[in-house]
């Protein structure tokens, strides 16, 4: 059935009990998934005020929470194009398991790190399972749902990571209250840690009860017969009919993952820097700082996520009905004005709806990704594919975080220079709270380069997954 056909009858209609359990699973799987992926985000740099000598300058930490961050991202990407041809060739399901196992022991180990270096060891391995689950999910769902129903579930799939998010910033509040008069100021980041890891790994014992899509398991039977390569890098770019869509969805992907983890996800950095400020000149006790400093991030993150959902939503009803393309070319256009926007004026607690505005227009192009990157493979090379366009461009999104300190500091050192000599403690860190905007500003830009590649993208609203 086209998206033409599925927008006379409403896609849900067309699913079983059995659809709605795989859809929940791989749901799920990326939900708490996100989950840990915004924890991290959250305990960054609380974990690195721990984890380094006191009175370390703020900028090192930035730079050092930015290196974490590359390491995660690597080991993300590791993860991705491992698991996504392990779960062509072996199934989807199985290999899902196995790598929701693997975020949620090593999320749980993050929180006992002693050391910046044991710290970035744990998220890396953390990331080798955070990489396997968007393909894998994706792939399960577009190979296990009908045609009909597929678009508007893997759209409602990813809007659904959004949850997960949400429930981290709210995490985020509780611990952070508890902090200011229960538990140790300083230690919230380690429970953040072991409460993520729980839901993820109980949630492994329900995903055992899954059965590999039907269409992968004749696929893979015909496969034998005739030969054909499941979970192969060299059938994916070896053959020109498929090389070509995984450069484009690559370079798709290049622009969203940096914009999100290169910037967007530095929007808790900013809100700290701002809102900590806002509570020291309101004279509240220095011991208060760091958890009401977590709380506004938790909110934050709490707004910027719902915006995300929303956009998300958005995302895949014009896609069903516009296409692929040109939503993309206006997701874009719009994530980088929004990430400009935030970081250029954000600047007080009655300015956090701009983080909702750009979490709507960055994670919206997170949809079109879930929807569009399976309509461009095989089913021998759909997770295969879908990993690869996802997380290669992860390589280059490990080097945004990093580059982002680096300009940081770069920016900050002539701000600092600049200033006269007679400047005080506030002048020079709000200077390099501006070397900040201005890093995050220009890395914005990135987002351009999505729309390099959409005039070489195929259009797949209303063509049928293709085969070999």
């Amino acid at each position: 059935m086209t998206d033409t056909a599925s927008l006379n009858t409403p896609w849900w209609r067309t699913l079983n009990r059995y659809h709605w359990f795989v859809f929940a699973m791989a749901s799920l799987a990326w939900l708490f998934d996100c989950l840990d992926q915004q924890l991290f985000i959250l305990a960054r740099n609380p974990a690195m005020k721990a984890l380094h000598p006191v009175g370390t300058d703020p900028a090192v930490l930035k730079e050092a929470g930015g290196l974490a961050t590359m390491w995660f991202v690597i080991g993300w990407a590791v993860g991705g194009l491992i698991f996504g041809a392990v779960g062509d060739r072996i199934g989807r399901a199985r290999t899902l398991a196995v790598t929701v196992l693997i975020y949620s022991v090593f999320t749980g180990l993050s929180a006992f790190a002693k050391s910046p270096a044991m710290f970035d060891f744990f998220r890396f391995l953390t990331g080798l399972g955070v990489g396997g689950v968007f393909g894998l999910s994706v792939a399960l769902v577009a190979d296990a749902l009908p045609d009909a129903a597929r678009p508007h579930a893997l759209g409602l799939l990813q809007a659904l990571s959004a949850v997960g998010n949400v429930m981290a910033g709210s995490i985020a509040i509780a611990i952070g209250w508890l902090e200011t008069w229960k538990i140790a100021p300083g230690s919230a980041w380690t429970w953040m840690f072991l409460i993520g890891a729980l839901p993820a790994f109980l949630c492994v014992f329900i995903q055992m009860q899954l059965k590999e899509p039907e269409k992968w398991v004749k696929a893979r039977a015909a496969g034998k017969l005739t030969g054909v390569k499941f979970g192969s890098y060299t059938a994916l770019l070896g053959d020109r009919r498929w090389r070509g869509r995984a450069m484009v969805g690559m370079t798709l992907c290049i622009a969203g993952v940096v914009g999100l983890w290169g910037i967007g996800f530095f929007s808790p950095e900013l809100v700290g820097d701002v809102l900590g400020r806002a509570l020291r000149e309101e004279n509240v006790p220095k011991e208060e700082i760091p958890g009401r400093t977590l709380m506004w991030m938790g909110t934050n993150m709490i707004i910027q996520n719902l915006g995300a959902f929303a956009g998300m939503l958005v995302f895949t009803k014009y896609a069903a009905r516009f296409g692929r393309k040109a939503v993309f070319a206006v997701g874009y256009v719009c994530a980088m004005l929004a990430t400009l926007l935030f970081f250029r004026f954000f600047n007080d607690r009655g300015d956090l709806w701009m983080s909702g505005v750009m979490g709507f227009f960055q994670l919206a192009l997170f949809a079109g990704f879930a929807i569009y990157l399976p309509e461009l493979f095989p089913t021998s090379l759909r997770s295969t594919g879908t990993s690869f366009c996802y997380n290669v461009g992860r390589f280059i999104a490990a080097s945004g975080p990093f580059t982002l300190g680096k300009l940081q500091a770069a920016l900050g050192e002539k701000a600092m220079a600049a200033l006269p000599a007679t400047a005080d403690a506030a002048m020079k860190t709000e200077a390099k709270l501006q070397a900040f905007r201005d890093a995050a500003s220009w890395m914005s830009l990135v987002f351009l380069v999505g729309l390099i590649a959409l005039p070489f993208a195929p259009e797949t609203k209303g063509h049928p997954l293709p085969e070999e």
